[in-house]
């Protein structure tokens, strides 16, 4: 079974973005930034900081943060040990609450190695 999550986050995202960045004061273009910077080369590797981010969006139980840390992860290089880890780690963290959003990072993950074999 093929899906198309993956994608239609992205598009949605963008569009969703641009309408944000229409109505979007000082404030709010400030947050989108520091999330931005956060993220940056620094004394953490990008791929470091992309991980940490999809653990902690799995704790908290956001898909839109999954979804776009697992796209970031796998932009990142990591590999399916690595993630396996993490997710590990957000499970113990965030207990059997999260399972539903690991199926769904999973399922996520999976579409993500199929787009790239196309």
């Amino acid at each position: 079974m093929e899906t198309k999550k993956i994608e239609e986050f992205r598009e949605s995202r963008e569009r969703l973005n641009q309408i944000v960045m229409k109505y979007a004061g000082l404030g709010i273009k400030r947050f989108f930034n520091l999330d931005t910077q956060v993220y940056q080369e620094g004394a953490l590797p990008k791929k470091t900081k992309e991980l940490l981010g999809l653990v902690a969006s799995l704790v908290l139980r956001c898909d839109d943060c999954i979804s776009y840390h697992l796209i970031r992860c796998y932009e990142e290089k990591v590999n399916d040990d690595e993630l396996e880890e993490v997710l590990a780690i957000g499970l113990i963290v965030g207990g059997s609450i999260t399972i539903p959003h690991l199926r769904r990072a999973l399922e996520g993950w999976e579409e993500l190695k199929q787009l790239s074999e196309k």
